[in-house]
């Protein structure tokens, strides 16, 4: 069970409130922290519950790695570019920033001809980076200013050139958060200068191998949103960095995973920055570590959950392929397996090509094998000039029923 914030306990007993700060902020497992939270230095108590979060992230990974590898490689691609999608969906959505699963669709699938001043071909393009595995590094301010270039800066200065970084790296100006309300509920770090060094010291904090990376993750998702460096982006951005790192130290699929639980939680979320950001907290980032590691844990529990479901689900549908209509015909089980992946794991299917390199098979002999498969058994999906293809799992399991 997590401690009292400092915040609640100073409502309840100022003497109480003292002693209690004195006590978290001088314990032995303290973790003391090189940046200030306003007027006071930053640390955490590594309590129980955060080694337990720890370990869970630690366990429930290797039950998804397994079960990632004894699951077809073409259903994890699929499945991983569902969940990128997703991703972009849930981290635009956090921000109030309206996007489509076909707006993102279109952008992936041809990344080489999108202009880069468009909607989300930046965002979509860091993301696209992370699923090929591009390194990026995140130890100074000037690598932190080159995602955002990566991410924003075309699009920003083809619509919104006022939203642009007007400082040496980030904003000269003052920046606040507002509520859905408009009521102001946070003010970034001011001037330039201030958020120059407070994020040198936040990045410093993230490349500690001293301190447990997950641990490292939480606070620096936390400062970044404290710092608040841009004007614009600056959820997206920090989402993006823990979305990398959790890729790179865990599973990789978990990287696409985590607005999806932060949208789920985006209370808790929110109030945890709300209670970090307090003067009252004096500096204890306790509160928020907590709350971010159950966040990861909750995505990885709920990650596992899907896989193994759709494993389930895709024993199921292979063991009666036979029973479908043609399935007996060259290459239509093939195809069969193909088509029932596609619906288990992906947002619109397979496209022809995928199908012809898959099946090893010419165009003209998948135009054959389809048309053997009943209309009302395929569904076809038509993405700009081009066509995907899935089967419609609940008419194929009404012709089950019917053996």
């Amino acid at each position: 069970m997590p401690e009292k914030p400092l915040r609640i306990i100073f409502y309840m007993n100022e003497k109480e409130y003292k002693q209690e700060y004195e006590r978290r902020y001088n314990d032995s497992n303290a973790l003391h922290l090189n940046v200030n939270i306003g007027d006071y230095p930053a640390f955490i108590c590594q309590t129980p519950e955060i080694f337990k979060q720890i370990i869970s992230i630690e366990r429930l990974d290797k039950k998804v790695a397994d079960i990632c590898h004894s699951l077809p490689g073409v259903a994890i691609e699929q499945f991983t570019e569902k969940c990128l999608i997703d991703e972009i969906l849930l981290t635009n959505d956090i921000e109030g920033v309206h996007s489509t699963r076909k707006e993102i669709e279109g952008i992936l699938q041809d990344l080489s001809k999108q202009n880069k001043r468009d909607r989300f071909v930046g965002l979509v393009a860091k993301y696209e980076a992370l699923w090929n595995n591009q390194k990026t590094e995140f130890k100074t301010c000037q690598d932190i200013r080159k995602v955002y270039d990566d991410i924003f800066y075309d699009e920003i200065k083809a619509n919104d050139p006022d939203s642009l970084p007007d400082g040496v790296i980030f904003r000269k100006e003052g920046v606040e958060v507002q509520s859905a309300s408009q009521k102001v509920i946070h003010k970034g770090l001011f001037p330039e200068s201030l958020v120059i060094k407070t994020l040198e010291q936040s990045l410093a904090i993230l490349n500690d191998d001293d301190i447990d990376i997950f641990i490292r993750i939480s606070v620096f998702h936390y400062l970044f949103g404290y710092i608040h460096p841009f004007y614009d982006g600056n959820g997206r951005i920090s989402r993006f960095i823990s979305s990398y790192i959790l890729s790179d130290q865990l599973t990789p699929l978990i990287g696409f995973r985590l607005s999806y639980t932060i949208k789920e939680n985006i209370s808790k979320y929110y109030k945890a920055f709300d209670i970090c950001n307090d003067p009252r907290n004096k500096g204890e980032l306790t509160p928020f570590v907590e709350m971010f590691l159950e966040i990861v844990v909750k995505s990885m529990s709920q990650l596992l959950e899907t896989l193994e479901d759709k494993k389930q689900k895709l024993t199921y549908y292979l063991k009666y392929t036979n029973r479908l209509p043609n399935s007996y015909k060259p290459y239509m089980a093939d195809l069969y397996d193909l088509l029932i992946k596609a619906a288990l794991f992906s947002n619109i299917g397979l496209s022809r090509q995928e199908l012809v390199v898959h099946m090893g098979i010419s165009d003209n002999t998948l135009r054959t094998k389809l048309s053997l498969i009943p209309d009302h058994l395929l569904i076809e999906n038509r993405q700009k000039s081009r066509k995907y293809y899935l089967l419609d799992l609940e008419q194929v399991d009404m012709v089950f029923d019917m053996e």
